[in-house]
């Protein structure tokens, strides 16, 4: 930890008492895990948190946070949330937008979300507890600068907990917090991921998915998914697409930062906006 860590979070919690309260890290060994160590420091302040509603224009007033007077202005260190927006980076596989271990909120704060689930070995705490403030309101904002040694080992509890888990939470806050919003959407991948997806769905919910897009000729060609698992009759065929000729929203199962940038530019040449018209799922 560094020694202006307590200080530095200190100064941005008492400006956002129901935030939870983040900073940037310091990977040891320095090239381990780099990918998701890019992603835990560079997410911009729109993507540091997800709430329902239109996206705002103001960065002072925590959302969720009545009474609480928005700061004349923060540091030019302090990353936080905007008002009254959708932020769609929380549903991802990496987790909680800022890690656990560089948290820091008002034990008042704490207490309102609850308790962490002390269920044992294969309970993704972390998780559940950063839903669970979500869920009552609360903000992310992060420090912007290297706080803490984020020290990396094969034998650390994160790898006790199951994908399958974190992945059953994860699609059920999904369903929770945007799909009921969405009359119909797409799903951006039409491949293992995106299919996965589709079938983990409640029955009401999957009947939103209007197609897959994708950039994969061959599965282009083919020009439908079948849902052979259902019991449905007729099975449920769902088109697939390619992805300019989608439309949104989608729910996006491609991983980030993989393919040397593709992916990236041919989702920035549609000119969407991030959690109106997509949001990330990978």
């Amino acid at each position: 930890m560094m020694p202006q860590r307590v200080r530095l979070q200190l100064e941005a919690a008492a400006q956002h008492p129901t935030s939870i309260i983040g900073c940037q890290v310091r990977r040891e060994p320095p090239n381990s895990t780099e990918r998701y160590t890019r992603w835990i420091n560079q997410l911009a302040s729109d993507q540091l948190l997800t709430q329902k509603g239109t996206r705002g224009c103001g960065e002072e007033l925590v959302s969720g946070s009545p009474g609480v007077a928005p700061s004349p202005r923060h540091p030019p260190w302090i990353r936080g949330p905007l008002a009254g927006s959708q932020r769609e980076q929380v549903f991802t596989s990496n987790g909680p937008t800022v890690i656990m271990p560089t948290w820091f909120c008002s034990r008042a704060w704490f207490s309102h979300v609850g308790p962490f689930d002390e269920g044992g070995q294969g309970v993704p705490e972390d998780l559940l507890f950063f839903y669970n403030h979500l869920r009552k309101g609360g903000g992310v904002v992060r420090v912007d600068q290297s706080l803490l040694l984020y020290r990396y080992h094969p034998d650390a509890a994160t790898h006790s907990v199951l994908e399958t888990t974190i992945w059953t939470h994860r699609v059920r806050f999904l369903e929770e917090r945007v799909l009921p919003h969405w009359a119909a959407f797409t799903i951006w991948n039409a491949g293992r991921q995106g299919r996965r997806l589709y079938r983990s769905l409640a029955a009401g919910t999957r009947r939103k998915v209007v197609a897959f897009c994708d950039v994969d000729e061959n599965k282009i060609r083919k020009g439908f998914y079948c849902h052979e698992d259902s019991q449905e009759r007729p099975k449920p065929r769902v088109p697939i697409l390619h992805f300019r000729a989608a439309r949104p929203p989608f729910v996006i199962c491609v991983k980030l930062d993989l393919t040397g940038g593709a992916f990236e530019n041919n989702l920035r040449s549609l000119h969407l906006q991030e959690g109106r018209d997509f949001l990330h799922f990978s």
